[in-house]
This record gives C-alpha cells, structure tokens and sequence, in this order.
C-alpha cells in the first residue's frame, strides 16, 4: 500500500496493561526458570524461532496443556517440511484440555458457552452443563460405533450442540469435520463424499435475516449420497420437535431427533482417549473454487498447542475472558474460537446475519455480554464504515480489550473507522493465516503499538520471512510469505493423499524445504505486515506485480463504490487490469466516475495499477466464508469453466461476467 505511512502508532497499550498481559508473565517465567531476558516483543520472537524445542516446551508448559506424563522429544526432524515432527512421542486429548474448567469443578455454573440466533434465540449453558452434555452426546457416539480414527461430521450453524458435538467426538479420539448448513447439496457432498463420516449432526433450519430456512430437504437429498452414514442426528432449531422423517425414509432409525439419539445415555464421567500428538483432530476443506476441495489433516496436538499461544499469549485472554468471533463452521475461525475454552474463557456465539435486523446486532451483543475480544473480518468493518455506522456513540463497549479482523487484508481506513467509530483504547489486531494452518503466520500483539495499516507482527514460532523474485529474504519490499522453519500446526497431511504428492505440491514446490503460504506481503520497517492479497491473484501488467488489495483499498475509497474485484485479462501478448466495480444502489457508471476512479487509483498508486477497463456489475462472487474470487471471475472472463461452483455462496453473479461486450475491445 503506497503513500506516507503515519509516524505514530493509533494505539499503544498503557504500562497497566503491558504488566497484566499474559505475555509479560510469560516472558518473566522464561527469565525466573531459564535465565532468558527479553526487552520486547521482537526480542522474544526472535529467540521462539531460533529455539524451536525450548520455545514449544514453555508454551506447553505456560498454557498447563493437559497429557500423559511421559512427553518425550520436542521435535524431530527440525531441517525438514514436511517431515518434521513436534511431541512424536506425547499423547493427549483435545476435549479433556478444552473441558479443563469443568473437569476441574464439575458443579461450575458460571457461562462456558452463550448463543444468539439472531435477534430469535439466547440460550446459555454452564460448564456443568456443557460436561454433562459432552458426556452424553459421547456415550451416542460411542454406542454407534464411533472410535479413534474414525469421522463426524457437522452441517450446523454455530451454535451450542456443533461444539458439544465436537468435543464429543474428539474425547473419543475421532475425527471432526464441519461445514455451515447453507451449502448446497453437491458443496456438501465435494467434502463429506470424500472423508465418508459415519454419523452427521444437522439442524431442522436456521435463521438468516429474519428469515427461516427448512434445510432438511437439502438434507434428505445429500444424505441419500452418503452411504457411509448410520446416524443422521436432526438438533432443533427452529422447531422443538422436528419432523426427521421425510430425512431418510428408506432407513428406519437411520435419521433421529437429538432428544432420542440422547435418551438412552446418563451424564456421567468422560473416558477420554488419548491419542498421539500427531493423530488426526479435524479434516478442514480448502475453498474448492479451482476443483474438489482439498481435504487438510490437522493434528491434535499441534492446533492446541498453536490455538493456546495464539489467544492466550497473542490475544491476551484470560479466564472468565468472553470471546466472540462471527463465523460459520465452514470457516477454521470456527474451530479457533472454540479452542478459547482450552483458555478457560466463555465463547459468544452467534449464527445468522452480522447486519440482522438493523446493524447494531453484534454490538448489542458486545455489550450484552461483556464481550472482551470481539473477533470479525475485514469486509464487515468495511461494511460497517460504507454504511455510517458509529458504534461508540451508542453502545458503551468498555469491556471490549481487543478487535481481531482476517478474511482479506484490513485497508488503513479500515484501522481508521474502528479508532474514530467503535473504540479509542483497543487493541486492533489485524490478522492471517488460513484453513492450510488452521491459525496465523502473523497477528497481534497485546504489548506493543498498532501502526496504521500493518499487522502487529509475526507470530511467536513461526519463521515467517519475505522473499524476492529470486529467494532472497527482503524487508519494505513486496514478496512472497514463507516459512522457513517447521511449526507444530503443519497439516498432517491430506486425505486420501497416501504419498504426500499432493500436501507437498501445494506448500513446498515453489522453494524446496520452505512453505510457501501464497499471499503477497511485505515486512515493513516495524517488523509488522502489510497483506496486498494472493498471490496467485496478483496482477502482473508489464511484468509488473500489483496486489489486489492496493486497488481496492483506492477504489472502495469512494462512498459511489460498495465493492470491487479485480482481475488480469490476457490481451495482446500481456495482461491488461480489469476492475469491477458494484455501486450503491441507484447509482450508474458513467465516464465521469469511471474518470475518477483511474484518478483515484492513480493517485493513491501508480500508472500502472489504473485499470484499463472499468466495469459495472450488480454481484461480486464470494466463498461462503465471505472471500471474493478472483480466480473464478479470470477464469469465466477467459472462458474457462469453474470447476466447483458450489464453494460460492451466490454462484449465479458469475454469469454476470460471462462475454462482456466491454472487454472485447
């Protein structure tokens, strides 16, 4: 992102704040048991990637991750991706460290878990009950069959009985899968046809905008493709009873109410199973706009371990901490949020539209709840800037210590809106990563300064560098992300990929023993990061690479402009920049806003970045997780097919950019 960058930070923690955050505490029991001093932060990082085996074992230790006594080596393998292996030898399981609090106090009746369906359900459950729950919803599994190795998988919206489903099918050492239930029928079965889970948890319907949605027939049809299934478990949601018969006609008891699938089984003590470090915990999907998604292995130990330093040292939470994140369960800031009751912390969930039914809804329910990390994405703080929200002037919000933001790069207006419009004294963490490592490479950092624009740093542990067009490690230049050095969130590998050809041509063809992660970045001069976008988006006119993000946050400067994307045509032997652009409603490009525009993006860029098309449409197309595709717009505009369709959430817009007349010419 060109132009001055500012020469103070927007927020710096007080000296109150600095000495209460988990990480000072950390970093002061480094120097009581190890003789380890740290001035800052960076000094801190420097030595977690330098001393992976000693970096790994204090976060261990510091978060109190519960296992067999015997832990063994750290890592093994370290001069190796893939290949290498953290905690071979320890065993654990990932329900009973998230159930810590209740396992500790089984009559806790404080909040493990509040949820909001829009403005139509509340509902709250203790750590008594969710135990209880747990525990019951195991007993079912078990009885179906359910073990170690074996799938579950999720079609729930984000709510209550997806998480105790969840932490009930890893305490037995299974597999968890999810996606959110407003996939079609062929979106679902692309990821669940390929793992074969033996039992599916759905919901009768959900809420969106007020408005209900039957899914069961959805449900009906996509079930009948799944022959691996023995159990449909139906959870209500918007009715008290559901109907489950038209699910599965053809196989008695094949489909059951909760209630019923529950009803044989007492709460009592859980017998978790432990397994390996590295045995599989959830099988994620990778978007699937370019063919099936990829199913991604993820580990058991690695995404605790990861999940307990990222929000307890990254994100400061504590106990009794209330964290929030708008989500869905096809998207990993799912399964991260869950993971903060590892942090002994309350989880805030909420399904349905973040805008439902005036806007407010969320901060409502920031202040409702005493919400401390308010966790959202970047198009929503966009949305909330076009659409003149301010927040702070009716919602108090004092509670609320930290605003997370991922899903695509946080435009420096964006840091702008949340400091004058939601809250003065928060930490702004903006943040990414992705479904590949089910957390972030780069992120927040509760003891140091926001500076306008960047991310706060690189994460503890992870060896993250900036590379040249020729492998070399660059600072205040644009560049390729990679990870040099292995981290325990690695994928396990993927499914049904007995080799590893596939998990090694995604991550380690491009720089051999390097991960190289696909977002085009840049590590400025205060160790932070700027994100311009992906890379294989990136636009290359002249030879010369332009991120996307650079044009959009020019572009959506403008209050006419909602939204826009943008792409590289082939044309004339080179690429030439097309942009897209969704204006407000009753608004019409004309030359006079398409002459802005480009003067606009000149202004704020380069020559080189002004489009040499500027076209209206009335849709963009997005992934159900809200990212916008690039890709899948290139490839229609080109004539290409889209292979899967179904990983969008309005796959009809891209009929919108099929044989425009304004790019033939």
């Amino acid at each position: 992102m060109t132009g001055p960058r500012s020469s103070s930070p927007l927020w710096q923690p007080s000296d109150e704040r600095i000495a209460q955050a988990n990480l000072t505490a950390f970093m002061a029991r480094l120097k009581q048991e190890k003789g380890l001093d740290f001035a800052d932060y960076d000094a801190l990082y420097d030595w977690s990637v330098s001393d992976l085996a000693g970096f790994w074992t204090a976060v261990w230790d510091f978060c109190g991750v519960i296992a067999e006594d015997e832990r063994g080596p750290v890592v093994v393998n370290e001069d190796k991706m893939p290949g290498a292996a953290f905690f071979p030898e320890a065993r654990l399981n990932f329900a009973e460290n998230l159930l810590r609090r209740a396992l500790e106090n089984p009559e806790d009746d404080s909040d493990a878990i509040v949820f909001w369906g829009e403005d139509k359900v509340k509902r709250r459950l203790s750590h008594r009950e969710l135990l209880a729950q747990v525990s019951r919803t195991a007993q079912a599994l078990a009885a179906e069959g359910v073990g170690p190795g074996d799938r579950v998988a999720g079609f729930m919206p984000n709510m209550p009985e997806t998480v105790i489903a969840m932490l009930a099918t890893t305490s037995l050492g299974a597999v968890w899968s999810s996606c959110s239930p407003d996939f079609g029928v062929q979106g679902v079965l692309d990821r669940f046809g390929q793992i074969e889970p033996k039992v599916l948890f759905c919901p009768d319907g959900y809420y969106y905008n007020g408005k209900i949605i039957d899914s069961r027939p959805r449900i009906a049809e996509f079930t009948a493709e799944l022959p691996s299934l023995t159990k449909i478990v139906v959870v209500p949601y918007i009715e008290a009873t559901p109907d489950v018969s038209a699910i599965a006609p053809d196989g008695e008891g094949r489909a059951v109410r909760l209630e019923d699938f529950l009803a044989p089984h007492a709460a009592g003590q859980i017998a978790f199973t432990r397994m390996p470090f590295n045995a599989p915990l959830y099988i994620m999907f990778s978007s699937g706009t370019t063919g099936k998604p990829k199913c991604i292995v993820h580990g058991i130990g690695g995404t605790l371990l990861q999940h307990l330093k990222e929000q307890v040292l990254l994100c400061d939470v504590k106990r009794d901490d209330r964290v929030f994140y708008f989500t869905t369960c096809g998207w990993m800031m799912w399964n991260w949020l869950v993971s903060a009751l590892a942090a002994e912390a309350t989880l805030l969930l909420y399904d349905g539209s973040p805008f439902a039914p005036d806007g407010n809804i969320l901060f409502d329910y920031a202040d409702a709840e005493k919400m401390t990390l308010f966790g959202t994405s970047a198009k929503y703080i966009d949305a909330l800037n076009k659409a003149e929200l301010d927040p702070k002037s009716n919602h108090d919000l004092s509670t609320v210590r930290l605003l997370t933001s991922t899903g695509s790069p946080l435009v420096p207006e964006g840091f702008d809106y949340v400091y004058d419009h939601i809250k003065q004294d928060i930490c702004l963490s903006s943040i990414a990563g992705g479904t590949d490592i089910i957390s972030c490479f780069v992120g927040g950092n509760p003891i140091g300064p926001v500076w306008r624009g960047e991310i706060q740093c690189r994460g503890l542990g992870m060896a993250v560098q900036v590379y040249d067009d020729n492998g070399r490690p660059v600072t205040g230049e644009k560049g390729e992300l990679v990870c040099v050095k292995p981290f325990p969130c690695m994928p396990i590998g993927f499914w049904d990929d007995p080799d590893g050809a596939r998990y090694r041509a995604a991550y380690f063809e491009t720089y051999p023993n390097i991960w190289h992660h696909g977002d085009f970045v840049e590590l400025t001069e205060h160790n932070g990061i700027i994100v311009y976008g992906r890379s294989d988006a990136t636009l290359n006119p002249g030879g010369v690479r332009i991120g996307t993000a650079e044009i959009y946050r020019q572009v959506e400067k403008l209050q006419e402009v909602e939204e826009a994307i943008v792409i590289g045509q082939d044309w004339e032997d080179d690429v030439r920049v097309v942009l897209f652009v969704k204006l407000r409603p009753g608004i019409t490009l004309d030359d006079d806003l398409t002459a802005r525009i480009r003067t606009q993006i000149r202004n704020g860029c380069t020559p080189r970045h002004v489009p040499a098309k500027v076209v209206q449409v009335a849709d963009i197309p997005r992934t159900k997780s809200g990212k916008i595709v690039e890709l899948a717009v290139r490839d229609v505009v080109h004539g290409r097919p889209v292979k899967n369709k179904e990983a969008l959430a309005n796959p009809e817009a891209l009929d919108l950019y099929k044989g425009l007349p304004e790019l033939g010419g």
